[in-house]
This record gives C-alpha cells, structure tokens and sequence, in this order.
C-alpha cells in the first residue's frame, strides 16, 4: 500500500475539489463530503465537494466559489472506473470552468481506478463475510463474486475484471469472479449459478460500490437470494467501500498525479481513442461532446430531482435470450441480434437485452423470456424478432402464438 500523501508546507495558495457523481440519496452525498473533510485533513490544504449532477453544488458552482481564494485547484474524481463521467463529463466541465476563470490554474486528475489499497479494502471486506459464514479461505473451499455497477465503457468493465484477478493472486480464494448488477454481462446471477457447479463451501459476494444506494441493495437480495435457492453452499454479501480511509490513499495518489502533469489513462483501450469491436459508433471528438453537453442539459436542475427521471435508472423490461448449445444450435444467436437491432430502431422500446444461460426448456427453443412479466417465448424464429420488440416490448402486448409458458 502506498504511503500517506501530505502536502508541502508551500501550497497556501492550492485546493482540491472532490467531485462525486451525485445521488438522490442524501446519505451518498453525505459519504463524498465526508471523504472531501477527511482528504482535507490529510493533505493539510482546502478540499471542497462537488457533484456532476442530481446534488449540489455542481462543479463550475463550487470552482467559481474556489477561485477567489487560491489560484490553482486540482479536480480529483471520487469514481471507481473511466467511463463516460471521467472522459467526457467531468472534463468539459473543466473546461468551461477554464474559459470561465482564465486566471485560475485547473488540474484535472484520474479516476480511482486499479490500485493496492483498494484491493486491501476488499481482501478486508470479504475477510469480514467469510468470519460472518464461519469459514477460511485456507481451509475452506471460497470463491468470491466482485459485483460492479456494469458500464457500456470496456475499459471501465475491464478493469473489474483486472481487480478480480489481482484479488486472486497470491491469497487462498478458490476463485475470484468480476461480475455485474447492470448494463453489461456476466450478470451476478448468472456469476453465481455458474459457480455453484463447483459446489464451494462458500460464496462471498463484495459489492464494489463506493456506498449503500439502491445497486448496492440489488446486490446484497442477490447474494441472498442465492443462498436461499442452493441450500449446499453458504453465500453472504459484503459492505460496500464506504468512506474506509484507504479511499484517502488512494485520492492522495490521485491528486498528487493531476498537479504534477502525470495523469495516465488507458488510452489503448479507449474507445473514443481507438475503434474498437462492437463500438465502432462511439468515437471521440465532436460525438463525445455532443453527448457530453447532452447529458450536461439534462441534469442542469438539482432542485427537483424526486421529479426528474434519471438518464441511468434500469430499463423497463429485461430480455433474456437463451444462448446454451441446444438453442444455440435453432438459431438464437440470430434472434439475439434481430430483437437488439429492433430495439434499436425503435423509439418506445425500453429494454435491456442479454444472452442467458440455460432455461430450462431444451428442443423447445429458441426461448426468449420476458422479464418482469415472467412471459416465455418458445420456438423463436428471427423474423418474430421484430413482432416481439413492436408488440410486447413497445405496447405491453403478448405475442400469443409464440408463448411458451407464463410465470
């Protein structure tokens, strides 16, 4: 772990904004202003919180309230990977703060990202889960589940995946899965499913959230909700990252990069840098800034957020196409990618659609099941894509003739 950053005694004239993502949830506003006053107190100069949206202030507010009492701020990014907030929104804030205050020097850091003392927090977190199931990972079979958020970024969902593997190196585990609430696969169910195949003693699920907000929930009834199906196996979830003073370490780190200059991001790996499979329409440039100032407009209000949608919140409906070999083989994986390009083309359809292990229902398939409704399509074809998508997912209307089953 890296040694505690304190600052030189000659930056009377720097400070430090903490910017956070921002929740309805006051108490996850409270745990970034909470970090904002215990960073102050470890690097001895003024550190102040903003939000890119939903609370207040917003980050061109809490500069400008900055910039008339040092000459030099450094923006330090309380989010765990670079996604589109760290590549896009947080930098054209910035930007327009730069514009704004020319007199003002505006550095601009990393993300939290892969680091030692995160994975000491979470070796703790599962240490704490395993104590709770009366079990050891050297004496016990022990897998471990880290469940992030999911992001449509590849480089944020590798990372989780590189967290997962450093966790396992070197410690005891009998693996170490990265998983996912959302947006991106494998989901934590399917994660937990599969490794009850290998019948371990124990299952620990570590949530890596920063705080105990609604995705932190869904994580925790999954854990449980597995322990209650596979009565053979003990499964718990662990605490979310919290406001452990490892964080502090880590944002230490971060703020010495952004006012040295030595920044680095996975340029490589990003995907408004490089074309990369599958994501070919997202490129840098003139796109991420549209969609930047987009997503800037549609949180410009903070006053009434309880009455304004949120551009993250879950879809409507999840889809669940069953790719295992059998239905596979009938051709699935055609009606996968017809029912997401039908999506696409539509303007009502709110839904998420993802491949699924097995359902249950071999020589009967391709099933497609139809989530939270519980309607099981069977023997999908291709060209039914579009009649599901324009019938049951645009208007709530059953295609009858395709039902399999109901639940």
């Amino acid at each position: 772990m890296s040694e505690a950053i304190s600052a030189p005694e000659t930056l009377d004239d720097e400070a430090v904004l903490l910017v956070g993502h921002g929740s309805r949830r006051e108490k996850s506003n409270e745990q970034v202003r909470d970090l904002a006053v215990e960073l102050e107190g470890r690097l001895g100069l003024p550190v102040d919180a903003a939000f890119l949206e939903l609370a207040e202030p917003a980050i061109d507010e809490a500069i400008a309230g900055l910039a008339g009492a040092v000459s030099e701020v450094s923006v330090v990014h309380l989010s765990l990977f670079a996604a589109s907030h760290v590549k896009n929104d947080v930098p054209l804030a910035v930007e327009q703060a730069r514009e704004a205050h020319p007199e003002l020097t505006i550095n601009n850091g990393a993300h939290l990202g892969v680091h030692p003392a995160l994975l000491d927090l979470l070796d703790d977190r599962a240490a704490a889960v395993e104590a709770e199931l009366g079990v050891d990972r050297e004496d016990d079979d022990v897998a471990v589940v880290v469940c992030a958020r999911g992001s449509s970024d590849p480089d944020a969902n590798a990372d989780v995946h590189k967290l997962a593997r450093l966790l396992y190196e070197g410690r005891e585990f009998s693996r170490v899965e990265a998983s996912f609430i959302g947006v991106t696969e494998p989901l934590l169910d399917e994660t937990l499913h599969d490794i009850a195949k290998s019948r371990p003693d124990a299952v620990v699920v570590v949530p890596y959230m920063l705080g105990d907000g609604v995705l932190t929930g869904r994580i925790k009834d999954g854990a449980r909700k597995f322990d209650e199906e596979y009565p053979y196996v003990d499964a718990a979830p662990g605490e979310p990252l919290g406001t452990d003073t490892r964080l502090l370490d880590v944002l230490g780190d971060r703020w010495q990069e952004a006012r040295t200059g030595s920044v680095e991001m996975s340029c490589d790996t990003c995907k408004y840098k490089v074309e990369l499979d599958g994501y070919e329409e997202d490129q840098g440039g003139a796109r991420a800034m549209l969609r930047a100032l987009t997503h800037q407009a549609e949180h410009a209000d903070r006053e009434n957020v309880d009455d304004d949608p949120h551009v993250h919140d879950a879809p409507e409906k999840h889809v669940a196409v069953c790719t295992n070999q059998t239905c596979a083989q009938d051709g699935a994986p055609a009606v996968l990618e017809r029912l997401r390009q039908a999506a696409r083309d539509s303007d009502q359809c709110d839904a998420r659609i993802t491949r699924s292990s097995c359902l249950g229902r071999c020589g009967e398939g391709p099933m497609v099941a139809v989530y939270p409704d519980g309607v099981w399509y069977g023997g999908v074809e291709d060209e039914d894509a579009a009649d599901i998508v324009s019938s049951h997912l645009d208007r709530d209307r059953i295609v009858s003739e395709l039902v399999d089953q109901t639940l």
